[in-house]
């Protein structure tokens, strides 16, 4: 008897700790109250408080969100048992982390560091501290994803052969005024989440050709990335990143194409269109042996069921529940790797055309 394809049977999210540990949070960024905090409250994580050197930018988000704003880091570190949530900038990741007690748990805020060395630093620094920690690749998380990835382990897209990602939309960088004036953008900040996920359900390619590039209309450093992750000669993968597609919202698209050699996969993250009010996400299969696109009831979105889940691992990993710290360091190092390749690409020259005789 053939199978029938059920949408509702697909993993959507993470199972809880029994006993989760307190969580202190480094940063007082626009992530940390739009995402952080309210994936905590929903999911019941005990927050104790927070730390940020900006005293009164703490001290505004600890009020609102009813938790403790610390006056040092060490003060956010000595709480006992915590697990220590780094929404930090890359660049002052190293600095909190040689700061936690030595076999601490943490959560890191990608991008791991700003640069591959970074990357290396933070892991050897966590080798050598035997920190448990791990980087908030959290598009892993989201519920479409997690669904996306029980249908295609249950075979219902056969092998996957072809990944494409298009993105055409505004994004309103202002939001993060640290990145204004970053030399790494579009890759580094944004695609990076892409290029993790790609990475989990295709594992590492050969390498990647790739050009990012910023717009004449502004000054940020990247917003637009062409990329191809060659995995030989039977995957296709390519990445087409435009966010200077500021026309309405009429052509506007932020959608993956997962095709298999029996089924499909269409999935749209709703978040980055209008973000951060966002869209709904969508998550469509054509199954192993159906005949149309079946569409899959979602039970959350990407903000912030992905933090929910992001984190319930690392809290489960900690208890011993979870046997797999996901997108841990050793781990999320390799995306890094990739990141750093598309770079290395984007400055190389392109093969050049042959001159005419």
């Amino acid at each position: 008897m053939t199978e029938t394809f059920d949408p509702a049977a697909l993993a959507q999210s993470w199972p809880s700790p029994a006993k989760p540990r307190p969580i202190v949070t480094f940063g007082a960024g626009s992530i940390v109250g739009d995402a952080h905090f309210p994936a905590y409250r929903k999911a019941g994580f005990p927050v104790a408080g927070l730390y940020d050197p900006d005293h009164a930018k703490a001290g505004k988000l600890a009020e609102k969100w009813g938790v403790t704003a610390f006056r040092s880091v060490g003060e956010a570190a000595a709480v006992k048992d915590a697990i220590f949530d780094l929404a930090t900038p890359p660049g002052r990741h190293a600095e909190v982390l040689k700061a936690l007690p030595d076999g601490a748990v943490a959560l890191i805020q990608k991008p791991m560091g700003n640069y591959l060395g970074e990357a290396t630093e933070i892991l050897q620094i966590c080798r050598a501290k035997n920190l448990k920690a791990a980087v908030n690749f959290q598009l892993r998380f989201a519920p479409m994803m997690l669904a996306l990835k029980d249908a295609i382990a249950k075979g219902w897209l056969g092998e996957v052969v072809d990944f494409d990602a298009l993105l055409a939309l505004a994004t309103p960088w202002q939001l993060w005024e640290f990145l204004l004036k970053a030399p790494r953008v579009e890759i580094a900040m944004h695609s990076i989440h892409y290029l993790d996920l790609i990475r989990q359900l295709l594992g590492d390619p050969k390498g990647v050709h790739a050009k990012t590039l910023g717009h004449p209309n502004h000054k940020v450093a990247q917003t637009r990335t062409s990329a191809i992750l060659d995995y030989g000669d039977t995957v296709r993968c390519a990445l087409s990143i435009n966010h200077d597609h500021k026309f309405g919202r009429r052509h506007q698209a932020c959608e993956f194409r997962i095709c298999g050699t029996e089924g499909a996969a269409y999935v749209k993250l709703g978040l980055n269109l209008d973000y951060p009010r966002g869209e709904p996400d969508v998550l469509e299969i054509y199954p192993k042996g159906g005949s149309d696109w079946v569409s899959v009831p979602l039970t959350g979105e990407w903000f912030p069921d992905a933090f929910v889940g992001r984190m319930a691992n690392v809290q489960r990993f900690a208890s011993g529940e979870d046997n797999e710290l996901v997108s841990s360091v050793e781990d999320a190092w390799n995306t890094m790797a990739l990141v750093e390749a598309a770079y290395r690409s984007s400055a190389a020259p392109a093969t050049p055309l042959a001159e005419k005789p």
